[in-house]
């Protein structure tokens, strides 16, 4: 069983999509790639911070999932970081309307002494500050360190950034953020010039229109399952890194070959995440729905041609 460690915010969101909208509600991107790897044989632990407003029963589910908490921080007297944004027609644009740091805003990330030797790093969107703290604190190189931003970092960090990437063998991003962060508008010339900067593999994440995996001159494209029902796209990117990392750490096999099944295991979880608002889809998954799926996935993809 491989060590996992996650890095990332456990947080509130509060969502309004065509189909509906939310109150607080169980959110943070170290909570959808903690529950989506759970579906896995791993040890993992989440390294995060909450205020003492963060309700014990959202912990409790996390830790009924085996997810180890003790590296995450809860401050007295403190809020937590909470995030409010509207989704439009397509649900691929949304709008921020509120960002409240919190106790975010200090953040002082600490490793605990049992997951300094991890196999593997997931570094959840977060300042790359932050995510850099991290990566100083491990004992050794992790098999494989794993790396979520967003054009928000790209943006207002980009000096910082460039340095974490330049540590990291995968970044998972979207299309606009591969393209934002190489200059390149062809996703094949994009990933290219990411390799350059340093990591090894890179994931493109396409939300409705699936996910494409690049390593030297090999690319592999997994499509996203059509789906009858969609109602909050806000977990999908997060819930995808979690299977991704989770699948990885439990197989213990970081071919390109094995990536390409693991590319498969998160698009097919995300596919579960986005069926209902926040984590409550993720949170009873069973091991039968997560089988039958997978097996859609195989008969989506899956022909035989013959050729001239």
């Amino acid at each position: 069983m491989g060590k996992l460690l996650i890095v990332g915010t456990v947080a509130f969101d509060a969502i309004e999509t065509p189909f509906g909208k939310t109150d607080k509600i169980l959110g943070g991107a170290a909570t959808f790639i903690g529950l989506a790897a759970a579906n896995f044989e791993v040890d993992a632990a989440i390294v995060s911070v909450v205020g003492d407003d963060f309700p014990d029963h959202h912990l409790e589910l996390l830790k009924s999932k085996n997810i180890d908490l003790s590296a995450v921080e809860i401050v007295k007297g403190g809020k937590t970081f909470f995030w409010k944004g509207k989704y439009m027609n397509d649900l691929n644009v949304r709008e921020t309307l509120d960002t409240q740091l919190n106790v975010l805003a200090d953040f002082n990330p600490v490793v605990p002494a049992s997951y300094k030797n991890s196999e593997i790093l997931m570094l959840g969107n977060l300042h790359p500050s932050v995510q850099l703290s991290v990566i100083d604190q491990m004992e050794q190189k992790p098999a494989l360190t794993i790396l979520d931003t967003m054009n928000f970092w790209m943006d207002n960090t980009p000096d910082e950034l460039a340095e974490v990437i330049s540590k990291v063998d995968v970044i998972t991003i979207n299309d606009e953020e591969a393209r934002q962060l190489s200059g390149e508008y062809s996703l094949v010339n994009a990933a290219e010039k990411i390799h350059q900067m340093g990591p090894a593999y890179v994931v493109i994440k396409k939300g409705e229109h699936g996910a494409l995996l690049f390593h030297k001159e090999n690319i592999f494209f997994a499509p996203a399952l059509p789906l009858r029902e969609i109602f909050d796209p806000t977990g999908a990117g997060d819930t995808f890194a979690g299977g991704f990392a989770g699948f990885l750490a439990a197989t213990q096999d970081y071919s390109f070959e094995n990536m390409k099944n693991a590319v498969i295991h998160g698009s097919n979880l995300a596919s579960f995440s986005v069926e209902r608002f926040g984590t409550e889809r993720m949170e009873a998954l069973d091991k039968g729905e997560i089988n039958k799926r997978l097996q859609q996935f195989k008969n989506l993809t899956q022909f035989d041609i013959k050729l001239a």
